[in-house]
């Protein structure tokens, strides 16, 4: 059964929802704007995103005079386009593939190779087809070459990548064997990349190759299904399972509904994936305009990133100068999100990982140089409650409106229902 679609035109609790768990936040004239409409439709026109990015992007990564100066300079070109882009959407759906198909600038340490990573994220981001999402990730020199496809080859099976395959980005823990992770690996043998390897090579742009003379064409079972299987037909198998369906939809319900998802609501994601053959699109246009979705308050504790981020576009989107955004990455990297890293192949666990006494402190800390300290933007007219905590009268409320701008806004940033999406 399909999620049941929400049938009342939008309020202004239900806009600010929206606007907090799609665009990270957003002014009270952005909200203002979505009031009265069909949540189908505001849901459709989020979704509609191009390609284009924000102009005056001050990071170009190729300016990076190391590997680690040009990829701290990729990190804040990214913090720069999810503040300031015009596709927030894009951008969040980026981020949470980005925790779902994990590679690691650490270990990849190639400019041309994550760029690409990252622009294959955006394309696909609402993809119409999962099955050429995982594909194209999959044969991308980023992944290659950070979970070691590259070095998988005809004798000499590398299982990494056909392990994470099944574990992280498909069917899950449970439903798979070893001989599958195997099998897969015989399969996915040959595929590899040229270019842009090694310290000094690291602004080179790598390709993908596929050598035949490496690829065992040998025959193989997979999940059930025999044959001179090749790596085209590992990823369609794997991503055609029943248990990917399920596995993919927990993971949009936790990006945009819940830290911990209905398992009911979650399957009726599932259905609609597997009715769809994998259309991400479809799934996610009926998710942003359901019941479930206006009925989830509060239920997701904001990352660092997405802190950040709603807190400079719930400002208005003020300007920050560029060492003080490479800044704010940094800070981000400290409260436990390092873009583009995260600190195991897993990814993120995100929900109350993200908040300890360190990370807590340190989110004062932003919020306080958002709107307190020397360089906070000039707020000419601060965000109102609804804006700040998408309630028109939260807990607090009699408090709050009896503080000054700055001090108002800065509590507000720091309060719970600013924490929680």
């Amino acid at each position: 059964m399909p999620l049941t679609p929400l049938s009342r035109p939008l309020t202004a609790e239900d806009a600010a929802h929206f606007l907090r768990r799609t665009a990270f936040g957003a002014t009270d004239e952005q909200i203002r704007a979505l009031v009265g409409q069909k949540a189908q439709d505001v849901a459709r026109d989020a979704l509609a995103f191009d390609q284009s990015v924000a102009p005056g992007n001050p990071f170009d990564p190729m300016q990076g005079a190391t590997p680690g100066a040009a990829l701290q300079l990729g990190r804040g070109a990214w913090l720069y386009e999810l503040a300031y882009g015009p596709h927030p959407l894009r951008e969040k759906l980026a981020l949470t593939w980005s925790n779902h198909f994990v590679i690691a600038t650490d270990k990849v340490r190639n400019v041309p190779a994550v760029a690409d990573y990252l622009n294959l994220l955006r394309r696909h981001a609402a993809t119409r087809s999962f099955e050429r999402f995982t594909l194209e990730v999959a044969q991308s020199p980023a992944m290659l070459r950070y979970l070691d496809n590259d070095q998988n080859r005809k004798g000499k099976p590398n299982e990494n990548f056909s392990r994470e395959l099944l574990e992280l980005f498909t069917t899950g823990i449970g439903h798979y064997t070893e001989n599958d992770v195997r099998e897969g690996a015989r399969a996915l043998t040959g595929w590899s990349y040229q270019g842009g390897r090694g310290n000094k090579q690291y602004l080179e742009q790598p390709r993908f190759v596929y050598q035949p003379q490496q690829h065992d064409d040998g025959k193989k079972t997979y999940l059930g299904q025999s044959g001179a299987l090749k790596g085209e037909d590992i990823v369609r198998i794997a991503t055609s399972q029943p248990a990917t369906a399920i596995f993919v939809s927990r993971k949009l319900h936790r990006a945009f509904l819940a830290d911990t998802p209905d398992d009911a609501a979650v399957q009726s994601s599932a259905d609609t994936w597997t009715r769809t053959k994998g259309d991400v699109m479809a799934v996610l246009t009926e998710l942003l305009a359901s019941e479930a979705f206006y009925a989830s308050r509060s239920r997701i504790i904001r990352s660092p990133v997405e802190f950040l981020v709603g807190g400079i576009r719930t400002l208005g989107q003020p300007k920050i100068d560029a060492r003080s955004l490479l800044n704010l990455a940094g800070t981000a990297g400290r409260m436990g999100q390092v873009l583009l890293e995260p600190d195991t192949v897993k990814g993120w666990d995100g929900g109350r990982e993200w908040i300890n006494d360190t990370t807590l402190l340190l989110r004062m800390q932003v919020a306080a140089a958002l709107t307190m300290g020397s360089k906070a933007p000039n707020l000419d007219t601060p965000p109102s409650l609804l804006a700040l905590t998408g309630q028109e009268r939260p807990a607090g409320a009699v408090l709050l409106s009896s503080l000054k701008g700055r001090q108002r806004t800065y509590l507000s940033l720091i309060s719970p229902e600013f924490q929680l999406a």
